[in-house]
């Protein structure tokens, strides 16, 4: 299947994602910022399940805004490396429904690790200002950005495409994909487990969706064997 615009015969749905992503973002941009606080990210981020703002449809909606230009230049970067291959071995359809899936169940991972981190202030009898407070602070502690859905494609990737080479800095040797998406993946899985002072990643995030991305890609696999290098 061929396709052709300008962007070096880009696929579609990747394509598209990057307008939307990127559309989005200079929508917070306009409406206050990437980062803060604000009617957009109440609206539209993911929130707490037991935040006054959070909304279902944040499970989505989260995965095309931003926290900023380096975050969303790095997850379209992604995107475009590696989905549009997947795009072209699977179709539009197919692509779009594999990342999407992926980036709600990275939402979803993302809110049971929101339940364990404040499970000791859920279980307790709050009066009102503390829940005042409580619920400031949750209004605050919201999850934007489409890494999840990203690390879903890396993973499909890594099993699609195990052998393919890739330089990642700052390694200066290539490393085939299988193992940098293992590496990848134990990194998050040490940063959601160590939690280290300032790190403001949604590491069980990328966790969830790059299991996602493995178990669809897997199971899909059965029913139409591919093979490619």
């Amino acid at each position: 299947m061929a396709y052709g615009n300008s962007f070096q015969r880009t696929t579609p749905i990747v394509l598209n994602l990057i307008i939307i992503n990127a559309l989005v973002y200079f929508a917070q941009v306009a409406f206050g910022g990437g980062s803060n606080v604000n009617t957009i990210s109440d609206l539209f981020a993911l929130h707490h399940y037991k935040s006054d703002v959070f909304k279902p449809h944040q499970l989505i909606t989260h995965m095309f805004m931003h926290g900023g230009f380096f975050h969303l230049l790095f997850n379209m970067l992604a995107l475009w490396m590696f989905g549009t291959l997947i795009e072209r071995a699977w179709g539009p359809k197919r692509f779009l429904i594999f990342y999407l899936i992926c980036g709600v169940v990275a939402a979803v991972t993302q809110l049971a690790s929101y339940a364990y981190d404040y499970r000791h202030i859920d279980g307790m009898n709050l009066n009102l200002d503390q829940v005042i407070e409580y619920q400031n602070i949750l209004r605050a502690s919201y999850t934007v950005g489409a890494s999840g859905a990203i690390m879903g494609v890396l993973a499909a990737f890594g099993y699609l495409f195990p052998n393919t080479e890739l330089f990642i800095m700052p390694i200066p040797f290539p490393v085939k994909a299988k193992w940098a998406v293992l590496g990848i993946i134990a990194l998050d899985v040490f940063g959601g487990i160590s939690k280290t002072t300032n790190d403001n990643i949604a590491h069980f995030a990328h966790v969830g969706g790059a299991l996602a991305g493995f178990l669809i890609v897997l199971y899909w696999n059965k029913t139409k064997k591919q093979t490619f290098y």
